[in-house]
């Protein structure tokens, strides 16, 4: 069975096939993935390296944790599960908050943002006078 592991600490001009070249030499890379932003395209400066089995990425990580690569060292380990991400409510109107989300306007209580009042400051509601 492939193991994944993280590499991090990466020069943002790191290709990679200079990874696998590099990876190569602890056994058999079965994938690359240098993960970069979604908008620019630029390298975020990690990546995920799938070993084919259990021992040579464990001698990846024995071989490549701290090495220095393109003058830095390397931060290499077994990659975690990726864990499973909550969206929230959040933004104008919404006022369904839920975890990690930033309510609606109005909002305060546990997963809520406490948002800020649509009357803005001094008004407390109720009619007003000139």
């Amino acid at each position: 069975m492939e193991t994944k592991i993280y590499v991090g600490n990466l020069s943002y001009d790191t290709k990679e096939d200079d990874l696998r070249t590099l990876f190569a030499q602890a056994g058999t890379v079965a994938s690359v993935a240098l993960i970069k932003d979604r908008d620019t395209g630029q390298s975020k400066g990690f990546a995920f390296i799938e070993m084919s089995n259990q021992a040579e990425a464990e001698k990846a990580i024995q071989m490549f944790n701290n090495f220095s690569f393109g003058n830095r060292p390397l931060k290499v380990n077994l990659a975690r599960p990726k864990e499973e991400r909550s969206f929230g409510g959040g933004g104008y109107g919404d006022k369904r908050g839920g975890p990690g989300g930033g309510g609606g306007y109005g909002r305060s209580g546990p997963g809520g943002g406490g948002g800020k009042s649509r009357r803005g400051p001094g008004n407390s509601g109720g009619q007003r006078r000139f």
